[in-house]
């Protein structure tokens, strides 16, 4: 598909591999990059033969967040319609991964902040390096945090270790994020995508089954008392100002 090569698409086997492709910028999120991924999610629900998805990134990190630059053009004006738009671009692209109409993965090597947390944080499944770093970083960076982060970490691993690492700013690795319910399994750099493809082969093998399995599983499994939606607009107030609070 057209675009600038900042979200790759294979499908093989039943499974469509989603590839974050901005390296140098760490595959930070900017609003074109997120506009990718949202299409990319679109053409994967056009697609019957897919039954699962994986998301994993090239380089050394899965996601450094949002871009340092679009998040500084933000904070200037956050009310003024492109920022706002391109804020809302960012918060729909991991939102539609939690949307996707097929079981998803994410197979996670090296850094994840920020918006990277809540992009591994949409999938229904995580395999992660042993030796990744995680951390929520947004209060690090002066914001408050944004996109509902508050609801999908603490409905992974309470209310606790949800403080810790987004108010607290405790970073984790991925054997610490297996212990706390945050990743399924914690396995060498090397071997992350290999695992996640094999389980993603395994309910992809039945496409139309593995559709109607996970909507009826994240039905039943649901939202907390907030849900991810509600959280996200009640959390965007919070985030624009603290962006406008930094340039004062």
């Amino acid at each position: 598909m057209a675009g600038s090569g900042e979200v790759l698409l294979e499908v093989e086997d039943g499974v469509a591999v989603v590839t974050l492709n901005a390296p140098d910028r760490r595959n930070a999120l900017t609003p074109g990059m997120a506009g990718e991924f949202i299409a990319v999610c679109d053409e994967v629900d056009g697609r019957s033969d897919v039954g699962a998805l994986v998301v994993r990134a090239v380089g050394k990190s899965f996601c450094a967040g949002g871009d340092i630059a679009t998040l500084t053009k933000a904070g200037e004006d956050p009310a003024e319609a492109s920022n706002y738009d391109g804020m809302t671009q960012i918060y729909n692209s991991f939102y539609r991964l939690g949307q996707v109409r097929v079981p998803t993965a994410a197979a996670v090597r090296g850094s994840a902040v920020g918006a990277g947390m809540n992009m591994l944080l949409a999938a229904d499944l995580r395999i992660i390096a042993r030796d990744a770093r995680l951390i929520c970083g947004f209060l690090k960076r002066g914001l408050h945090p944004g996109g509902g982060h508050f609801v999908i970490l603490s409905r992974l691993i309470g209310r606790e270790a949800a403080a810790a690492m987004a108010i607290f700013g405790e970073e984790i690795n991925g054997d610490r994020a297996r212990e706390l319910g945050l990743a399924w399994e914690s396995v060498d750099d090397a071997a992350v995508e290999d695992r996640a493809l094999e389980l993603a082969r395994r309910v992809a093998a039945d496409p139309e089954l593995a559709r109607v399995a996970v909507q009826n599983f994240r039905k039943e499994t649901g939202p907390p008392h907030v849900t991810w939606e509600v959280a996200t607009q009640f959390e965007r107030p919070a985030q624009m100002w603290s962006m406008r609070r930094s340039r004062d």
